[in-house]
């Protein structure tokens, strides 16, 4: 047996328990990809990041899920550049990782506030039945098809592609009842992670928008607070005309429903999209992991 250093920070809040909860392994050299899905499954949040040397960054990182590893996780990333900082193992600046979708630009600032580059983004609109995308949310599909009109449906990737709804008010985005086969099948079909769903009916008076995501194909019902579906969403409304004048900086808030609240920002230009955030530090401690399969972990 071996044990290895691993954390719960909790992204894009200041308040431990709140947020979007994140794994973080800072020393993963020695893991298999079997330990690693074995780790990841055990802390049983949405994403876990594994650390280790990298020869084209200053250090690399890989995401999994309970189920699967994923290429990119923008809340993940956020909590443990804020957790590095904290550890002494980096110091407030500009740092660079190594991902699976490529090298990013980070940027950590002394009040703990991360920032992470994306990818450049790409937008396709897509058509589909408003009565099959609210059978599949659990929303009546007038709350669809009411802002469609100004704002189509669109899969958006900076790194991970989503499914971007945009639905017309809060009570509908709060009462989506979504049948998880059914957003499956809808993602399969249009090649995405998840679906994004959101309003800018929004909880907080300062929020530029409230969104929900679900991805069951990467083993989650419903992620708190998205950091990299928030900069897909950031670039999709730039591309979309949805303001008469573009913000410098959005604040898309996510997680109230599931008694997680958090907070996003996004800097959406035509030049890049990053999102930022702070993050706490909830857990700190040893984990026992066994050292092959015979010892007790399963090939996945």
């Amino acid at each position: 047996m071996q044990t290895v250093r691993t954390l719960l920070v909790d992204a894009f809040t200041d308040e431990p328990l709140a947020g979007n909860a994140a794994g973080v392994v800072p020393n993963a050299d020695d893991l298999t990809d079997d330990q690693m899905q074995a780790i990841a499954r055990e802390l049983a949040v949405s994403e876990t990041a594994f650390f280790s040397e990298s020869e084209d960054a200053d250090r690399r990182v890989r995401f999994f899920t309970p189920t699967t590893e994923i290429d990119l996780c923008g809340h993940a990333t956020i909590a443990s550049h804020v957790h590095l900082l904290e550890d002494g193992e980096l110091s407030p600046g500009a740092h660079t990782l190594e991902t699976e979708v490529g090298v990013l630009d980070i940027e950590v600032e002394e009040n703990h506030t991360s920032w992470m580059t994306q990818n450049e983004p790409e937008i396709e609109t897509v058509e589909l039945e408003y009565d099959r995308v609210g059978g599949a949310l659990g929303i009546d599909p007038a709350a669809l098809q009411d802002v469609g009109a100004d704002i189509p449906m669109a899969v958006a990737s900076t790194g991970l592609p989503c499914l971007v709804i945009p639905v017309n008010f809060l009570e509908h985005l709060g009462g989506a009842e979504p049948n998880m086969a059914k957003v499956e099948q809808l993602c399969e079909e249009v090649g995405a992670v998840g679906i994004y769903a959101f309003s800018f009916d929004a909880i907080d008076a300062e929020s530029t928008l409230h969104g929900r995501m679900f991805a069951p194909l990467a083993g989650i019902p419903e992620d708190p607070v998205t950091g990299t579906a928030s900069g897909a969403v950031g670039a999709f409304l730039r591309e979309t005309d949805a303001f008469d004048e573009f913000p410098e900086e959005l604040r898309l808030e996510q997680g109230h429903f599931l008694d997680r609240p958090g907070y996003v920002r996004v800097r959406a230009t035509e030049d890049s999209v990053k999102v930022g955030g702070r993050a706490t530090t909830a857990l700190d401690g040893q984990l026992v992991v066994p050292e092959s399969e015979d010892d007790g972990i399963i090939e996945l």
